[in-house]
């Protein structure tokens, strides 16, 4: 099998898996209880139970239950959970666009798709500026490491690394807000307490908009960074001295080529597939966000969404994030394969 069929292949297996994740978390969100349908019916009986206060003995609260029943039929087709699974997934699917044009049952007058798209672009430039950092930061000083194997250089980085890498998001979050957002007395304030902009009192140029971008972004960034600072400096380091310690490397020597070319024309390529392995994992958490990080910094991106969502029973705003999550997850995946074969020639699929 050459390349393009194999990528005809992964391309074409993207489908039923998509639609497996779909059928799967979409018949979850029927059947699992203290859905929307009831979460609607605690509010409007905690309502009937405050105006029955003052009735006296069984007949109000009979009355109250009389009415909440009546009331969730009514919930049960204003949602369309009254219909068949299967008519209900159809509904969702082709005719509301895969529940982008359904409404949300937490925000009125608005659909999903139009959240969504409200806190893509946000959610996008955090995830951008964290992945072109990650790699661009990472990449380099695993490759400081491995030169630099087993010298003071290689063990002080190591330190700095695994001690960034033992501290949670959370926890990083809340001590660099402590420190430099002045919500300690006695200690810096340097950066914003939280959100994306403040508020202009004018339409502001470019460079301003972007010195006040940036200055809300330094803190958030730096959490979204140390996520995966360490996993991946010491994934490409091992990766690098694994194929500088192979036989072809020492090929290269022996055949006069100097340890400068074996690393970087050779040797360096190869490193680089452990890193693409990943690229499908980062790419979904471009659009996805980090709950943990967009709730201390205030940041109205998908993360804080899908999580308002989950916990408020917004069935609705929910599944159209998992759409575009799965979706992106499913794409990085199959760009990993194409970054495979670009990176390593050897990788052949034809059959011998």
């Amino acid at each position: 099998m050459d390349r393009l069929a194999y990528l005809a292949r992964r391309f074409l297996l993207v489908i039923p898996t998509f639609i497996g994740i779909t059928i799967v978390c979409f018949t979850l969100t029927r059947f699992v209880p203290g859905g929307p349908v009831e979460m609607r019916m605690l509010r409007m009986r905690g309502g009937g139970m405050a105006g029955e206060a003052g009735a006296a003995g069984s007949g109000g609260a009979a009355a109250v239950a009389a009415v909440t029943e009546k009331q969730r039929e009514q919930l049960m087709a204003q949602f369309g959970f009254d219909k068949p699974i299967l008519e209900q997934y159809w509904d969702w699917m082709f005719k509301n666009c895969m529940g982008m044009k359904l409404d949300s049952y937490d925000y009125p007058n608005k659909t999903a798709w139009q959240l969504i798209k409200s806190r893509i672009p946000i959610s996008l430039w955090f995830g951008l500026t964290s992945f072109l950092l990650t790699y661009l930061i990472c990449i380099p000083l695993g490759i400081a490491k491995a030169l630099k194997h087993r010298q003071a250089f290689d063990a002080v980085s190591s330190f700095i690394v695994f001690v960034a890498y033992a501290v949670p998001a959370f926890a990083l979050a809340m001590m660099l807000k402590m420190g430099f957002c002045g919500t300690v007395e006695g200690l810096a304030d340097i950066f914003p307490l939280g959100g994306v902009s403040r508020d202009f009192a004018t339409e502001p140029g470019f460079w301003t908009w972007f010195k006040d971008r940036a200055w809300h972004m330094a803190l958030p960034v730096c959490c979204y960074v140390a996520g995966s600072f360490a996993m991946l400096t010491l994934l490409m380091k091992n990766s690098l001295l694994d194929q500088i310690s192979a036989d072809y490397v020492r090929t290269v020597i022996a055949k006069g080529g100097t340890r400068r070319r074996a690393i970087w024309c050779h040797a360096f390529r190869n490193a680089l597939i452990p890193v693409a392995t990943g690229f499908g994992h980062i790419f979904s958490l471009l659009f996805a966000g980090s709950i943990i990080i967009e709730s201390i910094f205030e940041i109205p991106g998908m993360g804080l969404l899908s999580w308002d969502a989950l916990i408020g029973r917004d069935y609705a705003v929910f599944l159209a994030l998992l759409v575009l999550t799965s979706s992106f997850l499913l794409v990085g995946n199959l760009i990993s394969d194409v970054l495979y074969m670009l990176i390593d020639p050897r990788i052949d699929f034809s059959k011998k």
